[in-house]
């Protein structure tokens, strides 16, 4: 077992992931910038250290440092959350070379998965379907122009390097693909240092179905599915598990699907493999698969009793998978929906500020992971993210039900949140029936905007 973890993240996560190792019996390390000195994630560490000032490319980007603060407090390992480092090959391969255990896979596997071609090529090869489009990177619009006889229009471009939404295009006719392309390019790069790009057919009204994985490098198992299918500029804003669109013969082959991939690439820890699924055709295709734990976890969590951070640090603590996939049952229905410091009414504007009143809901089946206290200053330089509200019922009905309630009772003063919308989605019909794919809620968004607006 590990016995000093320094945990290379912030806000809720690194809330999360102390608390897991605290109850484990690992010491923990807390890193912060400036701007977090009275954060809560360095309040609960064992101990914490200054890692640099506010900017995230000076400090929670900063490996070095990082580094440096394991060295100075004895610890054995490093866990990189999500966002930030978390799924950077150079930084798991600079922890491991620094003789530190990388709380996640190898950077080999983070490399060779975090590229969406050669994912799509794994994933391939492993006999997981892939939606139609490019076999590996597009180089120039001459060869963009090949792909489109495969792909037709719409055509999705995206970051062979990308994830989180960013260089994405959609091109509708050949006159906005010759546009889109060159844009898609420059974002990548600005984004990700890599301009790279390929190509996919857009599946139209499509589902966003992961599968959640456990793997220790040589076995591997699912702990079934999550739906994300309610977003916004692509980003996540509702999950839930598991998804009512799935039948049992498809969810058994999704899930297996999942399963082989992590097998073939000798993943090792939690991670996320996602799909796109046609609801029409009745089809699921690979997409991408994401090397971290996810933010939707306790989703999972709450449908299969299983700590998948917990989990995380028994594997890389040396341990083989405990749990076995006949182990591994549904139970009930979890919802969770991300509460940020942005206001609806505004078009989603951040609002960082001071949380003026806390009032935190409770009662059977309601979780709530923050990083919030009252009279904590949210600062303005990390992203909006506040807490995460997750509820848990027998039904997808009453877990809608229990949400409205636990919604209602949650107070967050001083600050405009994304609550209202959740309180406005959980009461649309077609949400209620389950009845949405990745391009409802930006409809959705548009023919409700009075209505958020008070």
């Amino acid at each position: 077992m590990l016995k000093k973890l320094l945990v290379a993240n912030r806000g809720e996560i690194a809330v999360r992931i102390i608390r897991a190792a605290q109850d484990l019996g690992i010491a923990t390390v807390a890193v912060y910038s400036a701007a977090d000195a009275g954060s809560l994630h360095v309040q609960l560490a064992d101990e914490a250290v200054n890692i640099g000032p506010p900017a995230a490319k000076k400090s929670y980007l900063n490996v070095e440092a990082i580094l440096k603060a394991a060295r100075d407090t004895g610890c054995d390992s490093v866990h990189p959350g999500y966002g930030f480092l978390a799924e950077n090959a150079a930084f798991s391969d600079a922890v491991t070379g620094a003789g530190l255990v990388f709380v996640g896979p190898s950077g080999d596997a983070i490399r060779m998965m975090g590229d969406k071609v050669s994912a799509r090529s794994a994933a391939a090869a492993a006999g997981v379907p892939v939606v139609p489009g490019s076999a590996g990177r597009v180089e120039g619009l001459k060869a963009g122009h090949e792909v489109l006889t495969e792909t037709g229009f719409p055509v999705m471009i995206k970051a062979a390097a990308g994830g989180g939404g960013r260089g994405i295009r959609i091109a509708n006719s050949l006159a906005e693909f010759e546009q889109a392309f060159p844009q898609a390019e420059a974002e990548a790069l600005a984004a990700f240092g890599d301009g790279g790009l390929y190509m996919e057919k857009v599946i139209g009204k499509a589902r966003h179905i992961e599968v959640q994985v456990l793997a220790d490098g040589s076995d591997a198992i699912h702990c079934y599915e999550r739906e994300c299918s309610l977003q916004r500029r692509r980003q996540k804003v509702w999950e839930e598990a598991p998804s009512r669109a799935l039948s049992d013969r498809l969810r058994e082959e999704l899930c297996a699907s999942a399963v082989a991939l992590a097998k073939a690439v000798k993943y090792s820890g939690a991670g996320t493999v996602e799909y796109l699924y046609d609801d029409e055709a009745d089809r699921f295709y690979f997409i991408e698969m994401n090397t971290r734990i996810q933010v939707e976890h306790p989703v999972t969590e709450a449908i299969t009793g299983i700590d998948l951070v917990a989990e995380m640090l028994r594997i890389a603590g040396g341990e083989k998978l405990r749990i076995r996939q006949g182990d591994v049952s549904v139970k009930g229905h979890a919802i969770e929906v991300r509460l940020n410091a942005e206001d609806p009414a505004k078009e989603f504007a951040p609002f960082p500020g001071q949380v003026a009143e806390l009032r935190i809901p409770g009662g059977p089946g309601v979780r709530f992971d923050s990083m919030l206290y009252q009279g904590y200053q949210v600062p303005p330089f990390y992203d909006s993210l506040l807490a995460k509200l997750i509820v848990h019922a027998e039904t997808r009905e009453a877990a809608i039900v229990r949400l409205i309630r636990a919604l209602n009772e949650l107070k967050i003063g001083g600050l405009n949140t994304t609550k209202p919308l959740f309180l406005a989605l959980a009461a649309d019909p077609a949400v209620r029936a389950g009845d949405v794919h990745t391009r409802w809620l930006e409809g959705w968004l548009i023919e409700n905007a009075a209505a958020l607006a008070g």
